[in-house]
């Protein structure tokens, strides 16, 4: 019977290729518009390369950053010294491998501890009223109004001596510059994050945790906070480019590291009564600092429109 031919639309197989979701991955959007960011991923490239440099850069170039050769004296770049040489003769390909291990770390470490005090602060004053989001944003402002340069170089001033006596010469100058300029970088963190925490603690998903009795430390780790992470992840990295640049600053007034142990500032700090003579001595840290501040601005910059939900494919 005809009737009986027909066959339900729901028995019929499929065919041709499985649909596919339109809907893609939180992290796979992100990407995507990070990478139409043409000045953020060429700046990662350069990051990267820098980064990889200074890892690697000892096996590929083992020359020993305190080699003293008079005879090689402030010599311009040439294939024994792609870089040239100091005052001392000491190759300058070497030490600026080894202070861009010092430089970024500083930076790095500098700023895990601006954004772990900042994310503290704000997201305790985000999440209160009255008192405690006052106190805490008064410590702030008042952070924020002191000179941070002449602060630093008086906190390390006085204890550099004893960190010293405790961690040995590089590891005590490493933990007092890290613990100073991340403990003054951490305001404006603090700032961004107390403003998403109140923006974000009277949405929905918020008050329905809080409806089923989630804890205030329960709203602010599990549902606030990972919402409110993209603007810190910005934020921390303006942090490291000015973590770097204030440890180069505190390198060039001579309160940095030693002259034994180089680091990019410190190169510029050695470089200066020499700029006539040897200009490649301050030209190459100089231009490793211009690269790595300006590459890490603008991967934030790249970030910044990656991470904003309002901005299209």
């Amino acid at each position: 019977m005809a009737g009986s031919t027909l066959a339900s639309p729901s028995a019929e197989p499929v065919s041709g290729p499985a649909p596919t979701s339109a809907a893609t991955s939180p992290g796979r959007e992100t990407w995507k518009r990070f990478r139409r960011h043409k000045l953020a991923m060429a700046s990662s490239f350069v990051l990267g390369t820098m980064i990889l440099g200074v890892i690697i850069g000892p096996w590929i170039w083992p020359v020993p950053i305190n080699e003293i050769d008079f005879s090689a004296q402030l010599q311009t770049p040439s294939w024994k010294h792609p870089f040239g040489t100091d005052d001392l003769g000491q190759d300058l390909l070497a030490r600026m491998i080894y202070g861009g291990r010092i430089s970024l770390a500083v930076g790095l470490a500098a700023m895990v501890v601006a954004t772990f005090v900042g994310i503290l602060i704000g997201a305790i004053a985000g999440m209160s009223r009255g008192y405690v989001d006052n106190f805490l944003m008064w410590v702030t402002d008042l952070f924020l109004s002191l000179p941070q340069l002449p602060l630093l170089l008086l906190v390390i001033y006085f204890f550099r001596e004893q960190l010293k006596a405790v961690f040995g010469v590089e590891g005590g100058v490493f933990i007092l510059i890290v613990v100073v300029i991340g403990g003054l970088k951490w305001m404006p963190v603090a700032r961004l994050v107390r403003a998403q925490f109140m923006s974000l603690r009277e949405k929905e998903f918020v008050e329905a945790a809080r409806a089923h009795g989630a804890t205030k430390f329960r709203q602010m780790v599990h549902h606030i906070l990972p919402n409110a992470i993209g603007p810190v992840i910005v934020a921390a990295t303006i942090e490291v480019s000015s973590a770097i640049i204030a440890e180069s600053t505190l390198s060039f007034l001579g309160l940095g590291f030693p002259p034994d142990i180089p680091t990019w500032g410190r190169l510029l700090f050695d470089a200066k009564d020499h700029l006539d003579s040897a200009p490649h001595w301050a030209l190459f840290p100089g231009a490793a600092i211009f690269l790595t501040v300006l590459s890490i601005n603008f991967i934030g910059d790249g970030l910044r429109d990656a991470l904003d939900p309002r901005r299209v494919i």
